[in-house]
């Protein structure tokens, strides 16, 4: 018989920044989490599709490649699963309101705030 594995947190990490990605996803790992990447909001709604409610945190850029923003996919992923931590992030002022429950990270943000968020989501 095969042993349980132990429950891991899920994170969604939505940026097109490779570098930032990567960045994001090690410090996650670090964490405990499981983490999915994807480099477009249309990929990430394909996830949300089929995963949001196995998700704790998503973390996404405003910009990002394809059509969609960041901050469009935080209105889907909140309609999807109302609990999910979400946190947009981006250098410039927002232009759009953030669903209910969303934070906004100016960049730069520093690794303890994603640490931090991590811990937040994770007790949630």
């Amino acid at each position: 018989m095969g042993q349980a594995q132990p429950f891991r947190a899920t994170a969604l990490i939505v940026e097109d920044d490779v570098m930032q990605r990567e960045m994001l996803s090690l410090l996650l790992e670090e964490s405990g989490y499981q983490v999915i990447q994807c480099e477009s909001a249309e990929d990430a709604e394909r996830v949300l599709d089929k995963d949001a409610g196995a998700l704790c945190l998503m973390l996404t850029d405003v910009q990002l490649a394809g059509s969609m923003s960041g901050v469009e996919l935080a209105h889907v992923a909140k309609e999807r699963n109302p609990k999910l931590d979400v946190v947009v992030t981006s250098g410039r002022p927002l232009k759009q309101p953030l669903p209910a429950g969303a934070k906004f990270w100016a960049k730069p943000w520093a690794p303890l705030d994603v640490l931090r968020e991590a811990e937040i989501a994770q007790m949630s």
